[in-house]
């Protein structure tokens, strides 16, 4: 049986690129582009990530390509 070809057409507004989500270099979370266009952890809790595991960069924002970019970032 053969399937017919996936149409990428119309997802330009999709939360994933093409070549996958995005993750944090760190720690390895993946993490959900907010309105600002900065990436951040799935739901972070007061320093957690989403399986609530402590990380120390939870509350901080990232870039495109999973790099912490806030406060505790060095």
């Amino acid at each position: 049986m053969t399937y017919p070809a996936f149409d990428t057409n119309g997802l330009a507004g999709a939360a994933e690129s093409y070549s996958g989500p995005v993750t944090c270099s760190s720690c390895g979370c993946r993490l959900e582009r907010s309105a600002t266009g900065n990436w951040h952890h799935f739901s972070p809790m007061a320093g957690r990530d989403a399986r609530g595991c402590k990380v120390g960069c939870a509350d901080d924002a990232h870039d495109a390509s999973g790099n912490s970019t806030g406060p505790s970032a060095s």
